[in-house]
């Protein structure tokens, strides 16, 4: 149950009789005196928890009295953002770590048997990635076996993978193995210290609301393990409750695959030379199969980069979204090889990099502007394919902080397109609705460089993007083309989407709080701001109170939000402007946006005022030097 204050303070086991404690207790009598609540907190994790190490960790911090430390790690808990939980690995219940591992799948386990009925004949799904940390004793393949354990505690079937595997593989093989859900452990492109667990519905996206919130719930309702059973995640090896299946979803997601190729007897010519890596995680295997499967001979990898190691040892931070500085490596790499392509997977190789050389010098390409060559490259082949249809059932699908060149090609082409709110989990679960509502939806993004082709996997996919990117470069170069000159084409047909995107780094919510406060009652209004830079604005959207004065009624379309903040400002020039927090680490991103008029090819004059408007939303709204935020390093 939770106190008050927010803090769990007492739990029944209704599952089990095992009571049994370590008998080496911390020495809590200077604790007592500071704090009983944190006191009761500590020996409740010292009564339920078995792993050594995270033990050791706690009776560390008790001993030292870092009081403030275990407040941290213990008076609070995880909850779903984004992309599910994620946190630094290591002991406290806001952590990523056995106990709360096990908390959590006997919460999921709970829920799940109280509405699906056929739980012990469909199963779960379970995946890792290669994630591991040495001091806390946590390990993507340990805690992948002790979600199963638990699971199989209570004789529900487990489709436990044997090895490591891009996340995508986890939501199809859900919908493969008609399973009735599906957990990743992963923490995707977070720093080495992270680890996270998604969980996907039987849909094969992740779970929204009211589902994650229920899980929760009922985490609440189960913290205490259920016994010894739970901690052995050596039960796996021995269950007959648990398959393995890699090598049949790695077979049917191949030859799925297939539907995304359009032109194999192009690429089985292509002279281009593509360089990739794969930030020391799960992709290198799997890339190279897909560029199998579309006729291509497999690109070069970069070897520094081409083995699993949870350190990341070669890039300050494993995330390809960061551009030119973490892919240092392939681009020298690419330039030895004389490859004019780079192609570059996180860890969990859900999202894809781009870069092209051209004429001696590399462009690594936003994530908007892959989007943009992506989206017209599955709607040129749609248009060769299908003649004389008429588009009016197919759709595309964006994040609202994305850019909006999918809508303006959808309002000359006449197919249709749909926003949702960040995080491919409402893109996901919005696919599977116009799916069973008999649409097609061609391609979706967001601008975080994740992108899927298709409608096969309700999940980012960095493994099948990299096919398809290969693919359009391979068709592109046969027409004496590039990815660059391409989307110069795109902007002259539709307008140039001048977009910037980047972010600041707070570790302080109650900072971040009051930022957002202050833009909802600003200093000169009393409400929100009227203008950015002198630029006026027309409308306001605030995801997470519901308000959009765009609308007639003022509320917002899209959901209401109150997990984070999220609002977007229009302006009068045109440009859009959208201050969010994020849902898997301490930042407050910035995205804006505006739009040339379609023949125009010069984009200088958009950047340049674009650059200011993003300058003035930076300085005015989030006062950086004021609330002592850290810039994002270029």
């Amino acid at each position: 149950m939770l106190s008050s204050a927010g803090v769990y303070v007492c739990a029944t086991d209704t599952h089990s009789t095992d009571t049994s404690t370590d008998p080496k207790e911390p020495q809590l009598s200077g604790l007592r005196a500071a704090d009983c609540e944190l006191e009761a907190a500590v020996q409740r994790w010292m009564n339920w928890d078995r792993n050594p190490f995270t033990r050791a960790q706690i009776q560390s911090l008790v001993s030292r009295g870092l009081y403030d430390d275990l407040r941290s790690r213990l008076l609070s808990r995880l909850s779903f953002g984004t992309a599910g939980l994620r946190a630094p690995m290591g002991a406290g219940f806001n952590r990523i770590n056995d106990l709360t591992v096990i908390q959590t799948t006997q919460g999921l386990y709970s829920y799940l048997n109280r509405c699906v009925s056929d739980l012990r004949i469909k199963g779960v799904v379970v995946g890792f990635d290669v994630r591991a940390q040495e001091e806390s004793g946590c390990s993507s393949s340990r805690l992948a076996a002790l979600t199963s354990s638990v699971l199989l505690s209570r004789d529900v079937p487990v489709h436990l993978f044997s090895s490591y595997v891009p996340t995508p593989f986890v939501p199809y093989a859900v919908k493969k193995l008609r399973a009735a859900a599906g957990v990743m452990i992963t923490a995707s492109h977070n720093m080495k210290e992270d680890n996270g667990y998604k969980v996907y519905w039987s849909n094969g996206a992740q779970v929204l609301a009211p589902h994650d919130k229920q899980v929760l719930q009922s985490v609440e309702e189960e913290l205490q393990p259920w016994g010894a059973l739970c901690w052995d995640h050596e039960l796996v090896q021995r269950s007959p409750l648990r398959t393995d299946p890699i090598h049949q979803i790695s077979r049917c997601y191949m030859e799925q695959l297939s539907s995304l190729c359009f032109h194999k007897a192009l690429n089985s010519i292509c002279p281009l030379k593509i360089v990739h890596s794969s930030f020391h995680g799960v992709g290198h295997v799997f890339v190279q199969d897909t560029f199998r499967e579309f006729g291509f001979t497999p690109p070069i990898p970069v070897p520094q980069q081409k083995e699993p190691d949870p350190a990341f040892p070669t890039v300050h931070c494993p995330n390809p979204e960061e551009g030119h500085s973490v892919l240092k490596l392939s681009l020298q790499l690419a330039e030895s090889e004389g490859a004019t392509i780079v192609l570059a997977t996180d860890p969990d190789a859900d999202r894809l990099a781009v870069a092209e050389r051209v004429d001696g010098r590399w462009t690594v390409f936003s994530g908007n502007q892959v989007a943009a060559l992506l989206g017209w490259w599955m709607f040129f082949n749609w248009k060769h394919t299908h003649p004389n249809v008429e588009p009016n059932n197919v759709y595309m699908l964006a994040t609202c902080v994305s850019s909006r060149i999918l809508q303006t090609m959808a309002s000359t082409e006449g197919f249709n397109y749909q926003e949702t709110l960040p995080g491919f989990k409402w893109i996901g679960n919005k696919i599977h609705d116009l799916c069973e509502e008999g649409h097609e939806v061609l391609f979706s993004f967001e601008e975080s460089i994740g992108f899927l082709c298709g409608s096969w996997v309700p999940e980012k996919d960095g493994v099948s993007s990299a096919a398809v990117v290969a693919e359009m470069c391979s068709f592109l170069h046969h027409r004496k083309s590039t990815l660059t000159q391409q989307l110069l084409h795109i902007y002259h047909m539709y307008g140039c989407h001048v977009t910037r995107t980047s972010y600041v780094t707070c570790r302080d919510p109650p900072t971040i709080q009051r930022i957002f406060s202050r833009l909802r009652c600003f200093p000169a209004t009393s409400s929100y701001p009227c203008s950015v830079g002198g630029v006026p604005i027309i409308a306001v959207r605030d995801i997470n109170t519901g308000y959009d004065s765009s609308q007639s009624d003022g509320r917002s379309i899209l959901p209401v939000a109150k997990s984070g903040h999220m609002i977007t400002f229009t302006l009068q020039n045109g440009a859009v402007a959208t201050l969010r927090t994020s849902g898997t680490e301490p930042k407050i991103k910035f995205y804006t946006e505006l739009r040339g008029a379609p023949g125009e090819s010069d984009a200088s004059l958009l950047e340049e005022e674009l650059n200011k408007v993003t300058a003035a939303l930076l300085e005015d709204f989030l006062e950086p030097k004021k609330n002592k935020l850290i810039l994002r390093t270029p």
